[in-house]
C-alpha cells in the first residue's frame, strides 16, 4: 500500500515539474510583454521570414490578449505565418475560425484566398513534380476544395486584388484534375474496362476542355472504340482529334 502511494505521489509531482518546465518554457520563447510590444515582434519576424518565430508570438498574443486592439490582424497574420511555415492544418483551423466568427470583416476576400493556398499546399504533388515525380494518381482532394475556394472568391469578389491569382491558380487546378481522370482511365485501359476508360475521357473533354490532358483523353477514347470494335463513335472521335490535335500519331 505504501508503495502505491509513493508511485502516485511520483507521478503527480513529475507531472508538476513537467508543467512547470512547459509553463518556464513558454514564457522563455515568449515574454511576457504589452500587447503592442508583442505585435511588433511578431511584425519583425514576419518581414525577417522567421515564420516559425512569429507563428510563436502570434499565438501567445491571441491566447493572452484575445480581444485585444489588433486581435483581428492578429489571426489573419496567424494564418499567413503557418501556411508559411507549412502548418496547414493548423492554418484551415484559423481560416475557418476567423470566417465562422467575422464573416463580414474587410478582408474576408483575403481569407478565401488563403484558404485556397492553403488546400493547394496540402496536396502535396507541387512537391513531387519539383523533384521530378508524377503523382498525378494521387486524389486530388485538396485541389478540388482549392478549387471551390477560389470559386467562392471569384463569385463574390470578382474585382478582388486577389482574383487574378486565383484565376490563374484554378487554370493549373483544372490541369492537375484532368491528369487525375487520365490516370484513372488509363488504369481502366490496363484492365480493358474500356467502357469506363471511355466515359473518363469524355468526363476530361467536357470538364476540362482546354486542359494539356485533352488530346490524351480522345487517344484513350479511341483505343477504348477501337478495342470495342465501336467504328461510329470512333470516327466521330477522330474527326475531333484531326480538328484540334492535327499531328497526332491516330490521325496520320
Amino acid at each position: 500500500m505504501k508503495k502505491s502511494v509513493r508511485l502516485i505521489s511520483a507521478v503527480a509531482i513529475s507531472a508538476m515539474f513537467i508543467l512547470g518546465c512547459s509553463s518556464k518554457d513558454d514564457k522563455e520563447i515568449v515574454p511576457d510583454k504589452a500587447p503592442v510590444l508583442l505585435y511588433d515582434d511578431a511584425q519583425q519576424a514576419l518581414q525577417a521570414g522567421n515564420y516559425e518565430k512569429a507563428a510563436e508570438v502570434l499565438e501567445a498574443l491571441d491566447a493572452r490578449y484575445p480581444f485585444g486592439p489588433h486581435s483581428e490582424q492578429v489571426q489573419l497574420d496567424l494564418i499567413y505565418a503557418y501556411y508559411k511555415n507549412d502548418q496547414g492544418a493548423q492554418a484551415l483551423a484559423n481560416i475557418d475560425r476567423f470566417l465562422r466568427l467575422s464573416p463580414t470583416h474587410k478582408d474576408i476576400d483575403y481569407v478565401y484566398y488563403m484558404r485556397g493556398l492553403t488546400n493547394m499546399s496540402l496536396d502535396g504533388t507541387f512537391f513531387h513534380g519539383l523533384i521530378g515525380i508524377d503523382r498525378s494518381d494521387r486524389n486530388p482532394a485538396y485541389y478540388q476544395q482549392a478549387f471551390a475556394d477560389f470559386t467562392r472568391l471569384l463569385n463574390r469578389f470578382p474585382n478582388s486584388a486577389y482574383a487574378p491569382d486565383a484565376r490563374a491558380r484554378m487554370v493549373g487546378i483544372k490541369d492537375r484534375l484532368a491528369k487525375y481522370e487520365i490516370a484513372i482511365a488509363e488504369w481502366y485501359i490496363k484492365r480493358e474496362a474500356y467502357v469506363s476508360a471511355i466515359n473518363r475521357g469524355k468526363y476530361v473533354l467536357e470538364h476540362f476542355p482546354n486542359t494539356k490532358s485533352s488530346e490524351r483523353a480522345l487517344e484513350l477514347m479511341l483505343e477504348g472504340y477501337t478495342q470495342l470494335n465501336l467504328e461510329a463513335p470512333k470516327q466521330t472521335t477522330l474527326q475531333v482529334m484531326k480538328q484540334n490535335f492535327p499531328t497526332n500519331s491516330w490521325v496520320r
